[in-house]
């Protein structure tokens, strides 16, 4: 079994950036696929990137060019750099993990956006 802990959540100013953090526990976790999701007010949650076991990254249209993934073996961390920011952005996010049947979701961390 894997858990999942996220931070680096809060507050910016748009055009400003973030940092997110998932840390994982348990076993195997370098087998598994992450993902970042994002769930705004009244929205559903939305894949927002995914880096595999390759690695081989993905982004929504909305991020690409502003957010960066990136993974830590050693450390069983993914990060998401969040750079040029907007009030689009604000959501919780979340960190999944998966492998095959399997999949892990972290608590979410809220990150707002504004002025």
């Amino acid at each position: 079994q894997v858990q999942l802990v996220e931070s680096g959540g809060g507050s910016a100013q748009p055009g400003g950036s973030l940092r997110l953090s998932c840390v994982a526990s348990g076993s195997l976790f370098n087998r598994y696929d992450v993902a970042w999701y994002r769930q705004a007010p009244g929205k559903q949650r939305e894949l927002v990137t995914q880096i595999t076991t390759h690695p081989i990254v993905e982004y929504s249209d909305s991020v690409k060019g502003r957010f960066t993934i990136s993974r830590d073996k050693t450390k069983n961390t993914v990060h998401l750099q969040m750079n040029s920011l907007k009030p689009a952005d604000t959501a919780v996010y979340y960190c999944n993990a998966h492998w095959v049947r399997l999949a892990y979701w972290g608590q979410g961390t809220q990150v707002t956006v504004s002025s």
